[in-house]
């Protein structure tokens, strides 16, 4: 049965392509473009002007930076990197127990750098050297906290400026994209074709949608960084207090 019905539908399949083809053929007749031929990326870029391909370089390259500091940031801010919880559990063993030397050199040890053994590190130094040691320990806890949060904040300032960066180079595309526009309807005496204006308004077109794809997420990432950070410090410091409170006590 499904070769009667082939057999049978031979006929039409064969009019219709003949069809197909008269129809192609009067369009390349009339002037009109194939569907099959519409411009790619690629080409409605390179038809544009050769600087939004600069641009467009620029954008890639600021994708990349993004990416690589969204990782770099998501494998350093973590709980475990600014607070390791074994570290904090020691040293808050040694000064309940006034064990402030081997506190310090503990916390100085490479292996036990964090956000948090620096900010201890300056309290106890500070309670060390100083006569009034529980009034001072808390200003250089105080600093030293400022201090640490400030490094943290300048890390996520890198995806700020590149989410600030990126729209406004594919605005910077558009713009040229539209003078290239402008520019071959003039050259035409206003009778340009609409493939003639093809690159120019692709091209325009194009860099604003990578500066948006690069911008946003890189924003998301900064503003969850952000966030992520005031929630950690805020936990820190107060792990940080219990910690050394037993100095307190002592004088």
């Amino acid at each position: 049965m499904l070769a009667c019905g082939i057999s049978a539908l031979a006929p039409a399949i064969s009019l219709a392509q003949e069809s197909g083809e008269e129809i192609a053929a009067g369009n390349d007749e009339k002037g009109i473009a194939d569907p099959k031929d519409k411009p790619t990326l690629m080409r409605m870029l390179l038809d544009g002007n050769p600087l939004g391909l600069v641009i467009v370089g620029i954008i890639l390259l600021l994708s990349l930076a993004s990416t690589y500091f969204i990782i770099v940031l998501a494998m350093t801010i973590t709980r475990s990197r600014l607070m390791p919880d074994h570290v904090m559990s020691e040293m808050e063993r040694m000064l309940a127990d006034g064990e402030i030397g081997s506190a310090v050199a503990f916390g100085h040890e490479p292996e036990n750098y964090s956000l948090s053994t620096e900010v201890i590190l300056a309290g106890l130094q500070r309670y060390q050297s100083s006569e009034f040691g529980f009034a001072e320990y808390r200003s250089a806890v105080e600093e030293a906290g400022e201090d640490q949060v400030g490094r943290l904040y300048r890390k996520t300032e890198v995806l700020n400026v590149i989410g600030s960066i990126a729209p406004m180079l594919g605005l910077t595309g558009t713009v040229l994209g539209m003078i290239e526009a402008f520019n071959t309807i003039a050259g035409r005496e206003g009778m340009a074709r609409p493939e003639e204006l093809a690159g120019g308004i692709g091209q325009a077109l194009i860099t604003t949608l990578l500066g948006l794809v690069v911008a946003i997420p890189t924003m998301v990432a900064f503003s969850f960084f952000r966030n992520k950070i005031d929630s950690l410090v805020a936990e820190a410091g107060k792990r940080i207090e219990r910690i050394m409170s037993p100095l307190g006590r002592k004088k």
